[in-house]
Parts: structure tokens; sequence; C-alpha cells
């Protein structure tokens, strides 16, 4: 499929699964009876948003139509979509900052690779666009087994998390930040639409995930962001970590990650 085609598409997708989440009285509408389809109806979303019917069903359709900014707004706010929701709304339908990098990374310079080495013993590690592992030091090994253990494929947080056994032991909250890494490469590669690389990992993870499968449909989008996890050791020791996240003013594409261990 075309990138532009499938970016339509995705439009589509998006658009029915946000409306099909707002409840008729969310917006100020009466519950009547039963609906066959949860969420507002097309008729009434056109009527709180004030645009064309017609072009609205054309966009869910994924009919291959120019959209305002003007419009888009309207759609955001009667949608309710938070901030990052409203950006990727924008970004599907084809208002993009010129200023966005859409290539992959450049490769790591070698003064970048040693950082994660000079926070030993702190976990570290730097991730690409498609969050391949591109620099890492002993305790990051350590912390996620396998993760830069030689394979096919250079080493990979997301296909650690989804087709790694021992990503299941080691997150102990894995359902939760397995989903919140795949929104993060929903907005990546609607970000990066005609970047190959980005479709080859997601059609990997659609192929060896169950998960991927069922969650990629829900069209959730997620910014990186810094946070606490649980992980458990294999000692089956479990310890919560703060980590932060740095992007390179050279490469943004390029993300230092720092944990830090949490007194109990």
């Amino acid at each position: 499929m075309h990138p532009a085609e499938a970016r339509r598409r995705d439009l589509g997708a998006f658009l029915r699964s946000r409306r099909e989440r707002i409840a008729p009285d969310q917006v100020g509408l009466p519950r009547t009876g039963r609906r066959r389809t949860p969420g507002l109806r097309r008729e009434e979303l056109v009527l709180l948003a004030g645009i064309s019917a017609t072009w609205y069903t054309y966009l869910e359709q994924g009919r291959d139509i120019r959209v305002s900014e003007q419009v888009l707004t309207a759609l955001a706010t009667t949608l309710r979509l938070d901030p990052h929701e409203r950006g990727h709304l924008f970004h599907l339908a084809g208002h993009t900052s010129a200023a966005e990098p859409t290539a992959p990374a450049e490769p790591l310079p070698p003064e970048a690779a040693a950082v994660p080495h000079l926070l030993q013993p702190n976990p570290a590690y730097i991730i690409g666009g498609t969050y391949d592992v591109l620099s890492h030091n002993q305790a990051a090994a350590d912390l996620f087994p396998n993760l830069t253990a030689p394979t096919e494929h250079p080493p990979n947080l997301a296909r650690w998390v989804f087709l790694d056994p021992a990503a299941r032991h080691t997150l102990v909250d894995w359902e939760p930040e397995a989903r919140g890494l795949l929104a993060r490469l929903r907005t990546l590669t609607t970000h990066h639409p005609e970047a190959p690389h980005y479709r080859r990992l997601i059609d990997d993870l659609h192929t060896g995930s169950a998960e991927v499968r069922a969650w990629w449909p829900q069209h959730e989008v997620q910014p990186r962001h810094s946070g606490h996890k649980r992980l458990r050791a294999p000692d089956g020791q479990v310890t919560e970590f703060a980590y932060t996240a740095f992007h390179s003013a050279d490469h943004p594409t390029h993300t230092l990650v720092i944990y830090t261990p949490l007194k109990p």
C-alpha cells in the first residue's frame, strides 16, 4: 500500500476509534435506546463539530481529500483529544512540521556512545527512533536479560518487550508497559510514514505478538516520557526505578535513558 493511502486509512480508523469512545452524555446529548455502535454516531459528531457530514464520511472512509486545519481543530475539540492525540490527528491529515526529521538517525557518535558507560552503576542505554539499542552499559544488560544478546536483528527494546519471554518476567507491570510502548511506536510511524524501517518493525511485531495484533487497531498514541517502572531481577527481587529520558540536540531521534533505583 502506498504510504499516503495507508496514512488516510489510519486517519479514518483513528477518527472512528475516538468517536466510539465518546458517550453521548459526555457532550450533552440525551441517552436514547439501544445503539448499534458505541460512542457517538457520525451525524452527532458532525453536528457538534459544525462540519459537513459528507466531508467527514469521506475522512473515515480514507478518501483522498485535503482537510483544513479549521476542520481538524473542530474535530479535535469535539472528540476531546489531548494535546498528543491532537498532534497525531494533524500528522495523519498531512499537516506536519517541515522542521521535523523524517530520515533515520545518523550513526551514534563515539563520544555519545560512551555516555552510558560513564553512568555505571546506574543502568543506562541509548535508543534510536525505532528503539534499536545503540549503546548500553553493563548495568543495563544485567537489568534487562537478553536485551543485548546477539540475534538476527540489532538489539531492539520493542522486539524484546513483545517477543522475548524474559521481558514478561522482568517487567512486573508488563501489559501497561507494553501498551505504552506500542502507543509510542504508533506515534513514530505516523510521523515517519514513508520510512520502511518503522514499517518492518511493526510488521515483525504483528507476526510475533498476539497482543500487538489486538492492540494496534485501537490507535492509541503517546509521547516518549520519563516515569517509574517496577523491574524484577533474575533472583525474583522487585525494585522500583525512576527512569529519565534525554534527547540528543544533534540527533533528536537518539534518546538516552537512565534508571535510578528508588529506596523502599
